[in-house]
């Protein structure tokens, strides 16, 4: 799928990966770019249109696909991220949290706009995965889940949109230089890098993109013996 000429949301479009997804949509030639917040207000990227989205409400995610019939491309990118282990004394909640917004906010988008991309000739979703997907860590534990939740997604939608022609592509990646890996002493790609990368993919016919070199790294390291997984993320 060609950027150029296509209507494109991204959700959480506010800063971070969001926000240079937009930029690089733009740059490559979008038709129009929708870009989705909590507070739109915080939306400043000249040449998008703003438009008011939290993923976790379902009557809003319906709302917005009624509103917005012209897309072609979309991009599920908002995401949370909570540190801690699976015995920490609020892993419950901030399990429910980020599942909430990482497994069942691209569900609800997905299952809501299937229809609009249909009726636009298929078109693509884009979901933001990471290498947490495959390998876990007590940093992380919880996300590692939920991320591990939306690949399954990402896989199974891929199955189920085929008949209609939508193409579904899965973003993986290691950390990366945003606000929400702010104080993770770890190596971080930069969001210009690995958008370049995703776009690259989808533009090309892929349905994986694996963004940087540790995920290459991890994906080897699936089928080896013993498992990458079975240890922790440590990078």
């Amino acid at each position: 799928m060609k950027l150029d000429n296509a209507t494109v949301l991204v959700t959480g479009a506010n800063r971070g990966i969001g926000l240079v997804f937009a930029r690089e949509a733009l740059a490559r030639g979008a038709r129009k770019v929708y870009a989705a917040a909590r507070d739109p207000a915080r939306i400043t990227l000249p040449g998008v249109v703003p438009v008011r989205l939290d993923v976790t409400d379902a009557e809003a995610v319906v709302a917005l696909a009624r509103q917005l019939g012209d897309v072609t491309l979309l991009i599920n990118n908002a995401g949370i991220a909570r540190v801690g282990g699976f015995l920490a004394d609020d892993a419950v909640d901030a399990a429910q949290a980020q599942m909430e917004t990482n497994f069942f906010g691209p569900l609800r988008m997905s299952r809501a706009f299937a229809p609009v991309l249909a009726a636009n000739g298929g078109g693509a979703i884009v979901n933001v995965l990471s290498i947490a997907s495959w390998i876990s860590s007590p940093l992380l534990a919880a996300y590692g889940a939920s991320k591990a939740a939306a690949w399954s997604l990402t896989n199974g939608l891929r199955q189920e949109l085929r008949a209609q022609g939508t193409r579904v592509l899965g973003m993986h990646m290691g950390f990366v230089d945003t606000d929400l890996t702010r104080g993770i002493d770890q190596a971080k790609s930069t969001p210009e890098a690995v958008v370049r990368a995703a776009l690259d993919a989808l533009e090309a016919g892929a349905e994986e993109v694996l963004a940087d070199e540790v995920t290459h790294h991890v994906k080897r390291g699936l089928s080896a013996q013993p498992g990458v997984y079975l240890q922790a993320l440590d990078r």
